[in-house]
């Protein structure tokens, strides 16, 4: 299983002109120092985030390896002051620690059960997320993340896992698969299968220029929220990485990321929009995935330092 991100391809631009949106860019940072940037993020920061993706691995740790219940509970109690909700991608190898420790530190879920080619995986993922859920640990339940980008199932598989989730949990705990924006507009069959729209927004993987990067983030999220036609809507990723290659228009660095986080942030809270950070920690094995960009996603540092 990889939880890494795509390759040149990856969010093919596939705007609706129909939906109306305003154009706005965010904060005019224009004259901020390094110094001030810092300061507002902080300032941010300090009131909490709705949520954060999880960040798994350790330097020298990689998806397939078993990861301890010892280590999540440390990292979780990092980000813990700071965030409502987390986000996780799996219920096997030491991920279905994620929900039930955030539970002990009063923190809310979105469990994912993380699906791809392997039927025997597949199996293991759903019944692992039944049972959390079962269990009481899952606030809400995502089915997939990205299947049908990387076309690993078809969309009856799809389907039947979600149906099968569905009929196996409590009917309180509402059901999503979460995809990039325009997918539940291309997809409407999977679109009205999930309670919840559970959407990935990625200006930077665009190739979008940090000044537009928050109109463009608009954009998709009204994209998601039309198909929806009335469901709720969550920003289930979205970030900017601090270092590593630029993709088009789109250049890391740690100001940029600083600007994105705190336009995303400021924008979400105005209009009541719930949106997953992506992510807590900076995971260096995403470097042979991504390349190096990959390794910088992180509002925390490998190290678990903070970074801003």
């Amino acid at each position: 299983m990889s939880f890494s991100r795509k390759d040149d391809s990856f969010y093919q631009i596939q705007f609706d002109e129909n939906i109306a949106t305003d154009n706005y860019h965010g904060l005019d940072f224009t004259g901020k120092s390094s110094v001030e940037l810092k300061n507002s993020f902080a300032d941010i920061f300090k009131n909490g985030v709705h949520g954060f993706c999880f960040s798994l691995y350790e330097d020298g740790q990689k998806p397939g390896d078993i990861i301890s219940e010892e280590q999540v509970r440390r990292r979780m109690e990092i980000i813990a002051p700071y965030t409502k909700w987390v986000r996780s991608f799996s219920c096997t190898e030491g991920n279905e620690f994620i929900p039930m420790i955030a539970h002990e530190f009063g923190i809310k879920t979105l469990v994912g059960a993380w699906l791809g080619h392997d039927a025997e995986v597949n199996e293991r993922e759903i019944e692992g997320l039944i049972k959390l859920c079962n269990e009481g640990f899952v606030d809400i339940a995502a089915v997939g993340n990205e299947v049908m980008y990387r076309k690993d199932l078809s969309e009856d598989e799809l389907l039947a896992f979600i149906g099968r989730v569905k009929k196996a949990i409590p009917e309180n705990i509402p059901v999503g698969y979460v995809d990039a924006y325009y997918e539940f507009s291309i997809k409407p069959r999977i679109t009205a299968a999930c309670d919840v729209i559970l959407t990935n927004c990625y200006p930077f993987w665009e190739g979008c220029n940090l000044e537009y990067s928050l109109g463009h983030m608009k954009q998709m999220y009204h994209q998601a929220l039309h198909a929806g036609n009335g469901k709720k809507v969550i920003i289930t990723e979205t970030g900017w990485p601090s270092k590593g290659e630029p993709f088009k228009d789109s250049h890391p660095s740690e100001e940029n990321a600083i600007k994105y986080f705190i336009n995303a942030q400021l924008w979400c809270r105005e209009e009541n929009i719930d949106i997953f950070y992506f992510s807590s920690f900076d995971e260096s094995w995403k470097v042979g995935a991504e390349g190096e960009v990959g390794a910088y996603w992180g509002i925390w540092d490998k190290n678990e330092k903070l970074k801003y």
